[in-house]
């Protein structure tokens, strides 16, 4: 795993300079997608180009799925880099300091390699499968908290109506049973920080397999649980997720109400 270790780990660094470069541009080109809230930025786009140029030079057979380009490359083929180039666009465009750029690589559908890089304060999160966590080279692992009162957690929503409606409820449930809930509009930062035991847990009802496919093995290799409304949390088709520490986990399905299998 070393060399595609070390190609997530270059491309993550080669956007996160990118988006320090254009931080401060008055435009940053922003452009709607699917509707008012869910836009696109230069930046956005520049970042998946390089990554995919990091990848495609190194492993050339291997398949991309990006957020902004979508798939390209066999879909066939056992190696697939999923990418988010900055996960918290809204974030970004509005200079509130919560973004990040996310890199797995799935074999045979199972991400092994995982690499999130928060390009506001140059944290490194990684993984490989079996084995552990790190944050800038040192290993992490999920809190002790075993108590939802004593827990803080976090969600997302995104911009549909549908989602608003499907995640209140559960927003309001946790808030009357957690000690604090966050929204810090970006899923993969979210579970690194679960990861690295600085919140408790985070689920949120809609997401993609870029948001979290980084972010669900580093949270498992730091000891932490990730099950979404069908179980076992697979990036590629379930966008329901729901993870913590592990000693939470139980008390914060049965709070919101989502079952930790169908």
């Amino acid at each position: 795993m070393t060399d595609f270790f070390t190609t997530a780990t270059a491309a993550a660094q080669a956007a996160a300079s990118i988006h320090r470069f254009h931080a401060l541009d008055a435009d940053k080109q922003i452009d709607t997608k699917a509707n008012y809230a869910d836009i696109v930025t230069k930046v956005d786009k520049e970042c998946e180009e390089v990554i995919r140029r990091i990848i495609s030079d190194a492993h050339p057979d291997h398949a991309i799925l990006g957020e902004e380009a979508g798939q390209e490359g066999d879909a066939a083929a056992s190696h697939r880099w999923v990418v988010d180039p900055l996960d918290g666009t809204i974030n970004y465009a509005s200079g509130f300091p919560f973004y990040c750029v996310s890199i797995a690589l799935e074999i045979d559908g199972r991400p092994e390699v995982g690499v999130v890089l928060d390009s506001v304060r140059n944290e490194l999160y990684t993984a490989v499968r079996g084995q552990g966590a790190f944050l800038n080279g040192a290993p992490i692992s999920v809190s002790g908290t075993d108590r939802l009162s004593q827990s803080v957690v976090s969600t997302g929503f995104n911009s549909t109506p549908e989602n608003i409606r499907d995640n209140l409820p559960l927003f309001e449930k946790a808030l009357r049973n957690a000690r604090a809930v966050r929204r810090g509009g970006a899923g993969a930062l979210d579970l690194c920080l679960v990861a690295s035991g600085r919140q408790d847990g985070f689920w949120e009802l809609t997401l993609s397999p870029w948001d979290v496919a980084a972010g669900v093995l580093i949270v498992r290799e730091a000891g932490g649980q990730v099950t979404g409304g069908q179980g076992e949390h697979y990036v590629s088709s379930n966008p329901v997720l729901v993870s913590s520490n592990g000693h939470i986990h139980s008390e914060l399905l049965g709070t919101l109400e989502i079952p930790a299998s169908a």
